[in-house]
């Protein structure tokens, strides 16, 4: 039997990308699942697919982060952790990143983060269960021309180790990943901006030690684990899922070419 049947998880984002592979990963190991997502259609049809119940919204609304811890105890009467995968991208620099596109990114990426994991905390408190928040890694480091993205995700990384000084008493775990590029809708939708798409998707793979973007099923794996009783000793991580890519030194030449 499973490190995870019979126990119930939010997973935020649930509708596509690295959160749908957490909700197929958790549900493939026997959890009872309360999906959350924007995308009604897509969230419609995971929900019918994992057996699992639904809670359309943004977790920028408090409200609808409370449906979800709800609905769990409701559907379960218990919950026993969160899976916050829910984000979005944009670009610009501290200029042309208006105060509007900066305020949708934070309110998303960071102030979600926090209002979902408010809302689940107190029933998660209960079962002495575990929270993993998906950042990235641009909580670690920076990309060019995206501001606002690099601070949402820097302020995630604080969250993580915020709460899991606060909760480990309690018994409760928080953990964070930091994926690298991963073979996702909203990375295919911003290469798809670029004049030259096949060029940069290149790039991007290239970027990364073992030559490729992430899938979002090895994220999850990882996910998977630190939600786990088999992560009962980790707490205040931030694991980088990444290809080594925070590992390579930038402009380094290649093995053999240099001292």
């Amino acid at each position: 039997m499973s490190v995870l049947t019979k126990k119930a998880y939010i997973v935020t984002g649930a509708a596509k990308g690295i959160g749908r592979a957490v909700a197929a990963r958790l549900s493939e190991e026997g959890a009872d699942l309360v999906l959350m997502d924007l995308d009604e259609a897509a969230l419609g049809r995971a929900s019918a697919e994992l057996g699992a119940e639904a809670v359309l919204g943004s977790v920028a609304d408090a409200a609808a982060c409370q449906r979800a811890a709800e609905t769990a105890e409701r559907a379960f009467g218990r919950l026993d952790g969160l899976s916050h995968n829910a984000g979005i991208q944009r670009y610009g620099d501290v200029v042309s990143t208006t105060p509007e596109g900066w305020q949708e990114v934070i309110d998303t990426n960071l102030t979600g983060a926090f209002l979902i994991a408010r809302a689940a905390m107190p029933a998660i408190r209960r079962a002495r269960g575990s929270v993993v928040m998906t950042a990235s890694v641009q909580s670690l480091a920076a990309q060019q021309g995206a501001l606002a993205y690099v601070a949402a995700k820097h302020g995630l990384a604080g969250l993580v180790a915020g709460m899991a000084v606060d909760e480990a008493w309690r018994g409760v775990r928080v953990n964070g990943v930091a994926p690298g590029s991963v073979d996702t809708p909203m990375l295919r939708d911003a290469i798809a901006l670029d004049p030259d798409p096949d060029a940069l998707g290149r790039a991007i793979d290239a970027m990364h030690p073992l030559g490729r973007r992430a899938t979002a099923e090895e994220v999850a794996s990882v996910i998977a684990f630190l939600l786990s009783d088999a992560a009962s000793f980790v707490t205040g991580e931030m694991v980088r899922v990444d290809g080594g890519l925070l590992s390579l030194i930038g402009g380094a030449p290649e093995a053999g070419g240099g001292a």
